[in-house]
């Protein structure tokens, strides 16, 4: 059988353009729980690239394990571009690779702190810079989740590709 999230996502080239690189890449998830990192761990070969992941669906775990400042988490919550940002850049430091995910959002089926429904911030960290992207998703939880978690993967191969 096939691993349905590597299926989803560019996953293997991404695995393929990071190690041709000789770079790594580490993962900060609040709303695709792992699955960034289960996507990329899916790709025979991705031990050399993937140096691990955080998982921080809890707002103070943002803080304890990615290194989210407080102060950001309490002006700006836990949906947030700085929020991503941070995630990312946490993943990055934390995990010691070149690369870091970070993501953010509500897959509902309620909204979060005026944030609507397949709201997603997706955070990308790397060694020439950093960027955010809001993304607007629709569909049910795991439909927003898959598709923040396809993304990512497409947009750090992008920023991988340069």
């Amino acid at each position: 059988m096939t691993d349905p999230l590597v299926e989803a996502a560019p996953a293997a080239e991404l695995v393929a353009a990071l190690a041709a690189e000789g770079q790594t890449v580490s993962t900060a998830e609040s709303l695709t729980a792992g699955l960034v990192s289960a996507t990329i761990a899916g790709v025979p070969g991705a031990s050399a690239v993937l140096r691990g992941g955080l998982v921080v669906y809890a707002t103070d775990l943002k803080h304890d394990l990615a290194g989210v400042s407080a102060e950001l988490l309490r002006t700006r919550g836990p949906v947030a571009a700085g929020t991503a940002e941070a995630l990312a850049v946490g993943a990055r430091s934390r995990c010691g690779s070149d690369w870091g995910i970070g993501v953010t959002g509500v897959a509902g089926p309620d909204t979060q702190d005026g944030h609507p429904v397949g709201t997603v911030f997706l955070g990308l960290s790397g060694p020439r810079h950093t960027e955010v992207m809001r993304l607007r998703l629709s569909g049910d939880r795991w439909t927003i989740r898959l598709t923040a978690t396809t993304i990512a993967v497409r947009e750090l191969l992008r920023c991988v590709q340069g």
